[in-house]
């Protein structure tokens, strides 16, 4: 599944194909970030291995042919593909943000085939909601039917 999308003169491209990802620049994204800091490489491999993936790349063209493809950025799923899915590692390059690329990657991921019909999709997020909103998102409407095991600074070195 791919799309093109054109934004301010841009061609960017939204795919499932792990074959494509740039797994040096989402390593680089994630063990930075405040949902995975100090991730190991080893770790995000698996986690790709056993998810959906979706990338989002900006495609520079010359004379209408693409002559590169840079990775922006980066959302993954893990799902049964019958009744549950957890969306996670949503990304946009920070060079890239405010462009409405967000938006348009999650909007690919949702109307994959294998996540319809769905009983239960979620999410975790400290900082998103006005976007994933946008999506049929809520907040959890019992708190205390959800339970969790969470390591905090579980990547970090001791």
């Amino acid at each position: 599944m791919q799309k093109e999308i054109n934004i301010q003169g841009e061609v960017f491209l939204l795919c499932d194909d792990k074959s494509n990802l740039q797994l040096s620049v989402i390593h680089d994204y994630l063990t930075t970030s405040y949902w995975s800091e100090g991730i190991s490489s080893e770790l995000i491999d698996r986690a790709i291995a056993n998810s959906l993936c979706f990338g989002l790349y900006l495609n520079a063209q010359e004379n209408g042919q693409e002559i590169s493809r840079q990775q922006i950025g980066f959302a993954r799923v893990t799902t049964d593909k019958a009744s549950f899915a957890y969306l996670a590692d949503v990304f946009i390059l920070p060079a890239y943000e405010n462009l409405g690329l967000g938006s348009a990657l999650v909007s690919f991921v949702m109307q994959h085939n294998d996540l319809q019909g769905l009983r239960r999709f979620m999410l975790c997020t400290r900082d998103a909601h006005g976007l994933y909103k946008k999506f049929g998102f809520t907040e959890v409407d019992n708190p205390k039917m959800m339970m969790q095991i969470s390591k905090q600074g579980l990547y970090l070195p001791t």
